[in-house]
């Protein structure tokens, strides 16, 4: 302090702090003169007391004249440093940057002149303020004294000048300054914002169109400002980003999108408009990026489709049309899903032409789509029938519609099964599938059905655990049950029911049914679905039943039943060359003779079926007690039908029956193991050969 003292005389001090102008810059022109002689003399200690006396004696006085008198003396300060002011800043530009926000309006103006002239002595090294500054500035800009208003702008011009010849701007540090700015409504501070968005994006080396998504919201919220003039502004300013964004390469068109879906539904109709037209160059311009952003893009065009000005409705329909016509890939991040929610939605909307287009968008999804939709389709359903009522509702809806287009069965059936059986369990689908077929009065669709629903059981991942459930069926009791409820509907065609024994491992069953198909009326669509399962035993699931082969003389009724199907075959056919290929691997050392005989000849086991009035015996013979038999036979559903009825009370042993457990599928397994094990031991008499054709029991 008594440095500077001693270099500044009292009256130079006195006139600083007067009221009068003129003697507040006679004295500054003063105090110019002298630290231009000390800068001379290379004394900065003695600069740095002057300034250290300004600041503090002047611009941080209670007396307004005092702090004006001090920001004169701070700028002629600076400006008598010339060249090396720059050492000096910290010092200096502090104590004006504090009087720019002054209660006087008067000590503002004269802090914006003070900042002006030392921003033109230092130039560049001005940018270290450049956050202060802009801080400054933008609450100016909204002052209500058009003086300080006008000190203000100058100043703006100035540092806009530094900053784009500056290499030393931080773009990051000013994109954080904006965005917390961007949502301000005063008129003149939004004038101030695009003015330095528009003058920063003019700069080649400052990429303002990498920060737009930053601002982007901003801008279009300014455009239903009620300033004719900031409209027209940002209006502008959009229209040269836009142009930009045409032009370069790389774009960050995700996070632009959802602003703009959201401004696309602005009640303002010029906000509207713009941001739909972004849109629609976005679709044009976006690919791959915009693939995720197309449900909600769709979501903010369709409304904007029926909107009620005609320029908006114009560019909705284009934009509609070019999002349509890209076939976009789910594994692309295409949400059919989402497009489906948004098409579906707007069909409960008031607009007709928006109604349409929702379901132009919806036929579209299904020509391109299908299968995904179906599949979305299900899982709505599927959420709805986790409830019992509606599940069995679901089920005879769906097999009625199976039924009525019997090409939705061929196309989507296996996709649509399978998916169900995801969704709501796949056992208790195929339990309700079969207890409705199996009351099925259309015969031929009903036998259509099991063989889709077999098919799907067979070759399915999705019911491995219902296959390895029913393969059980000879040990445990849910594999039964369930192998008993299939088998009602399984009897409506041959070859599903064989093929469920044969998975099931109840051979002696399966080859009772081969047995029984002599009187059968064997036609091609019979030996079509013959051939089918030939092929489907030489596949991975079957595979359990191929390694029982290399045991016959455990497994005689397996090998019996492939037997029965090889005969059923045309010797020329291919399928009758796979199995009696397969057939041929079959090795002959693990029985003896006399058990072959025995089994081949279907004596082994006189073990009947009942049905009607009749046995079917475990050979595959038929005796007849009415004559009935072969009337009851001309219709194969309810011929094993009734045989499934028989089944089910031999395995459940219903009150009032004759028990006759040994006949049924469940009881195989205990006489074949028993089989096994007697013909290992040596034949001692006549008594364990089988009973003769003609020593056979009759019914009952």
């Amino acid at each position: 302090m008594a440095d500077a003292l001693s270099v500044i005389p009292a009256s130079v001090l006195r006139n600083l702090s007067d009221k009068l102008y003129e003697k507040r810059k006679n004295a500054a022109l003063e105090i110019e003169g002298i630290v231009k002689q000390l800068a001379s003399a290379g004394d900065h200690d003695k600069i740095s007391a002057v300034i250290n006396l300004l600041a503090k004696e002047f611009t941080y006085s209670s007396q307004s004249n005092h702090r004006k008198g001090g920001l004169i003396g701070l700028a002629a300060a600076t400006v008598g440093l010339s060249s090396e002011a720059a050492q000096h800043l910290e010092q200096i530009v502090p104590p004006v940057l504090n009087s720019l926000s002054d209660q006087d309006c008067r000590v503002q103006y004269y802090a914006c002149e003070a900042l002006y002239n030392i921003a033109k002595v230092v130039r560049g090294d001005f940018i270290i303020f450049f956050n202060q500054i802009f801080d400054a500035l933008c609450k100016l800009s909204a002052s209500s004294d058009p003086n300080v208003q006008s000190a203000a702008h100058l100043l703006d011009r100035l540092v806009k000048d530094i900053v784009t010849e500056s290499d030393q701007f931080s773009i990051e540090e000013f994109i954080t300054l904006l965005r917390e700015r961007m949502n301000v409504l005063n008129p003149y501070v939004r004038q101030f914002l695009v003015g330095w968005i528009t003058v920063l994006d003019s700069v080649p080396d400052i990429d303002m169109l990498g920060f737009l998504p930053d601002f982007l919201d901003g801008l279009f919220n300014m455009l239903s400002d009620s300033s004719h003039e900031i409209r027209q502004q940002a209006d502008s300013a959009l229209s040269e980003f836009l142009q930009e964004i045409k032009n370069s390469p790389s774009v960050d068109y995700g996070r632009m999108t959802e602003i703009l879906v959201e401004r696309a539904a602005s009640p303002d109709e010029f906000t509207r408009l713009t941001a739909i037209t972004w849109i629609n160059e976005f679709v044009k311009l976006g690919g791959e990026q915009l693939v995720p952003y197309y449900a909600d893009i769709l979501g903010a065009i369709l409304p904007c489709i029926s909107d009620k000005e005609e320029k908006i409705r114009v560019v909705a329909r284009e934009t509609n049309e070019e999002l349509r016509s890209i076939k976009a890939d789910p594994a692309e991040g295409f949400d059919i899903g989402a497009i489906l929610s948004i098409a579906r939605r707007q069909l409960d909307g008031e607009w007709e032409a928006t109604r349409i287009e929702a379901l132009h968008w919806i036929s579209t999804l299904l020509d391109r789509h299908r299968a995904e939709v179906v599949l979305l389709v299900l899982d709505i359903h599927a959420c709805i029938a986790q409830d019992p009522p509606y599940f069995r509702q679901l089920v005879v809806f769906l097999v009625h519609n199976f039924q009525v287009d019997h090409s939705l069965l061929e196309r989507r059936g296996a996709l649509i099964i399978r998916r169900l059986c995801v969704l709501l369990d796949a056992e208790r689908v195929y339990r309700q599938l079969s207890t409705i077929l199996e009351g099925e009065a259309d015969l031929e669709f009903a036998c259509i059905m099991v063989q889709a629903l077999n098919l799907i059981l067979l070759t399915s991942s999705e019911l491995s655990e219902l296959r390895e459930l029913l393969k059980q069926s000879l040990h445990n009791a849910a594999g039964k049950d369930l192998f008993v409820s299939l088998y009602a509907s399984w009897c409506h065609s041959p070859m599903t029911i064989i093929s469920l024994c044969l998975l099931a491992q109840t051979y002696q069953h399966a080859s009772a049914v081969i047995q029984s198909l002599v009187e059968e009326d064997i036609n091609v669509k019979f030996l079509v679905q013959l051939d089918k399962m030939i092929r489907l035993l030489e596949t991975p699931v079957f595979t359990y039943l191929r390694l029982q082969l290399l045991e016959p003389g455990r497994y005689i009724w397996l090998l019996k039943a492939l037997y029965g199907l090889l005969m059923l075959l045309p010797q020329q056919s291919a399928a009758f060359k796979i199995l009696r290929t397969r057939l041929k691997t079959v090795p002959s050392y693990s029985f003896n003779g006399d058990q072959l005989k025995r089994a081949l000849s279907g004596n082994s086991y006189n073990q009947n079926l009942r049905f009607s009035g009749s046995q079917i015996t475990e050979d595959g013979d038929i005796s007849q007690d009415n004559g009935n038999l072969k009337k009851e036979r001309s219709n194969w559903p309810v011929f094993l039908h009734d045989v499934h009825l028989s089944v089910h009370t031999d395995f459940y042993g219903f009150p009032g029956r004759e028990s006759i457990c040994h006949l049924s599928p469940f009881s195989m397994q205990e006489g074949t193991e028993a089989e096994a094990e007697a013909s290992q031991r040596p034949s001692t008499s006549d008594s364990n050969m089988p009973p003769s054709t003609s020593s056979r029991r009759g019914p009952g």
